[in-house]
């Protein structure tokens, strides 16, 4: 079991897949589903502040290598778009954005992009963190209930 768990810590923590791919695996191999969730809750948050502190510093001092260049810059181009989008559609309500950019799980908008485009938008690092993790508590309970079966048992119910 304890294995289980360090593997749905470790997904937690992989860009794009993060705990949208975790929360499936737990309840597909019947671990419980509270432990779970905080396990892939913390796996998912542990790269945040890493992300927020360092990532956009290291992405515009490698925009411009021979190698890894280009993706360097996609990843600068792609968390600048989230960026614009978020600030396009909030307006002064950016942590509110921010918040459900990362917690409505679609792909690419989990804590590493919306971290990044927190980053690259100046925001502050307390302010991008509540809202970052509040947006990580949303996709879990999102995915925990896609993943146990209660919006089929609904639509069946309907």
């Amino acid at each position: 079991m304890l294995k289980n768990y360090l593997i749905i810590f470790l997904i937690s923590m992989v860009p794009l897949i993060e705990l949208r791919g975790a929360i499936p695996y737990a309840v597909g191999f019947d671990l419980p589903l509270l432990p779970s969730y905080i396990i892939c809750i913390l796996g998912n948050m542990l790269p945040v502040p890493i992300i927020f502190l360092f990532a956009r510093k290291v992405l515009e001092w490698g925009a411009d290598k021979p190698v890894i260049g280009k993706f360097f810059t996609f990843c600068l181009e792609k968390g600048h778009k989230g960026g614009v989008k978020l600030q396009q559609k909030a307006g002064r309500g950016l942590f509110v954005a921010l918040l459900l950019f990362v917690g409505i799980p679609l792909p690419g908008t989990g804590a590493w992009t919306g971290t990044l485009a927190a980053s690259l938008l100046d925001m502050d690092f307390k302010s991008s963190v509540t809202a970052v993790l509040l947006g990580v508590i949303l996709a879990g309970v999102i995915m925990g209930l896609l993943s146990a079966g209660v919006f089929g048992a609904i639509g069946l119910a309907m």
